[in-house]
């Protein structure tokens, strides 16, 4: 999808012309030019079809006098007051737009004046948004006629009421950029595990950073070994798929400026282990690498975007199988740290590759560290499918990353990690515990990986309930690269 800016009048376009009302049947000034020099009839239309203006919804009109535009879409923009009513206004038009075929279009938009919403964030949520929509699986499909699954245009005129700005473009390429993120992070969430599995992670990674010019380095099991990465190779042992642990560094600030780590969990398929799984739903824990998708989507973002700060991608990738080899309930191993834990769940597996990834962390001197991870199914219980939890051992973190959820529309929601909830996972024969028992179970697996992110500022990203829908449309949402990307833009 190739975005561009114009200054022509909507009139004159012979493009597909999509322009704004606002509740109460206010025109947008794009819209009211149409209106007069059609001598009213886009007006009348509106009207006699009852059309409010309330956003997400829009009206088709066809071949309206004065204009050259065989057909002029009009969507609804609410009142004007809020972000999330121009973001659902968005997705109405690429939706229809998607309907209708159309291989150009030109977007006429106004300056909005809800809070938040400023010229750079409109062009930046256009992009985004439309690129992501643009997304269709096809990697394992036939396609009789060799033609996409997309349907959404190939150019997109964008043209922004108010004086114009220089820097439209570049926001729009930064749009685009995170959209492409978020497919890739899409396309990785959604292939089999057959197919994704921690040495795919391992080049695709790779690839990127030849790519995207950073640089690679991917550890071995005998690496791991080396390092004391008791917990991580825990996880794999019960699979003939070797662990990796991939190292990605972005380096596109200053030499001297400690990076933002972040890390992913990647279990790129997951069973629960010798704790097995109920077979219903099983096929999508192809998507419990959810958190090492956003990481790699994240990176190619900001990497392709040039954006100048200096980001270490971690992602701790192992496929989580039962078999004579697989960790038993009651086992004790000893992650990089030192710290010893009882294994007492071997479904509680996340926790137990982030845990050495946190530790490795550490060497790397983190300005902060984010790990993202479709960690625990009491946080969908808590959240549902709309807000993130965060848990964080610093306030100033856990606002910043807050404000970029509410930016990005990616939001969050914060939870506590008290020593209270700590203590639900002590052990009679270890450090600790691998889980604290059924109550407030995505406070405990946060507790847990705190005690692994004491020496620098750290966050956790619970994305179970984020990462995939079920169901007719099921599917990777490619959350929360949004979220990272507004978190590291702000950085900068």
């Amino acid at each position: 999808m190739n975005f561009s800016i114009t200054t022509k009048s909507p009139e004159t376009l012979s493009s597909y012309v999509i322009v704004g009302m606002f509740e109460n049947q206010k025109l947008t000034e794009a819209a009211n030019i149409i209106n007069k020099v059609s001598k009213g009839t886009l007006l009348q239309n509106l009207k006699s079809r009852k059309f409010s203006g309330k956003a997400g919804k829009a009206l088709e009109l066809t071949n309206l006098p004065g204009t050259k535009a065989k057909t002029v879409l009009v969507v609804g923009l609410g009142s004007n007051k809020c972000k999330v009513e121009f973001i659902r206004a968005i997705e109405t038009i690429f939706s229809k737009i998607r309907e209708a075929e159309e291989t150009a279009i030109t977007l006429f938009v106004p300056e909005l004046k809800a809070n938040g919403v400023s010229r750079a964030w409109m062009a930046r949520q256009i992009a985004s948004t439309a690129t992501s929509l643009s997304y269709k699986y096809e990697q394992r499909k036939t396609l009789l006629d060799g033609k996409s699954l997309s349907g959404l245009p190939a150019k997109v005129a964008l043209a922004i009421e108010g004086t114009d700005s220089s820097s439209d473009k570049t926001h729009l390429a930064e749009g685009g950029a995170i959209g492409r993120g978020m497919n890739l992070a899409k396309d990785l969430g959604n292939l089999p595990a057959n197919i994704c599995t921690p040495r795919f992670l391992a080049e695709i990674m790779t690839k990127l950073g030849k790519q995207n010019k950073f640089s690679v380095k991917c550890l071995s099991e005998a690496d791991m070994k080396k390092l004391g990465m008791g917990s991580l190779l825990s996880v794999s042992q019960g699979s003939k798929e070797p662990a990796q642990l991939i190292h990605a560094s972005y380096s596109g600030g200053k030499k001297k400026d400690a990076p933002i780590v972040l890390v992913g969990k990647g279990i790129t398929f997951d069973t629960g282990g010798i704790s097995i799984k109920s077979s219903s739903g099983m096929d999508e824990m192809k998507y419990d690498m959810g958190g090492a998708a956003s990481v790699i989507g994240t990176l190619s973002a900001i990497s392709e975007m040039k954006l100048p700060i200096n980001v270490v991608g971690l992602v701790a990738a192992a496929e989580n199988m039962p078999s004579g080899t697989a960790t038993r309930p009651g086992d004790v191993v000893t992650s990089m740290s030192g710290k010893t834990i009882e294994i007492l769940n071997t479904d509680a597996e996340g926790r137990l590759v982030l845990c050495d990834a946190l530790t490795y962390a550490e060497k790397l001197n983190p300005a902060a560290a984010i790990d993202v991870a479709t960690l625990t199914g009491a946080c969908v219980v808590s959240l549902g499918k709309v807000a993130s939890g965060l848990f964080s051992n610093n306030d100033d973190l856990a606002e910043e990353i807050s404000r970029a959820g509410t930016t990005s529309w990616d939001r969050v929601w914060r939870m506590p990690i008290w020593e209270d909830y700590t203590k639900l996972l002590s052990s009679n024969f270890a450090d600790l515990a691998n889980i604290g028992g059924r109550a407030a179970g995505s406070i405990t697996a946060a507790c847990f990986l705190a005690q692994f992110a004491t020496k620098y500022p750290w966050a956790h990203l619970d994305i179970a309930g984020t990462a995939w829908v079920s169901g007719k449309e099921k599917g990777s949402t490619g959350r929360p690269v949004p979220l990272l990307c507004e978190f590291l833009m702000n950085r900068v």
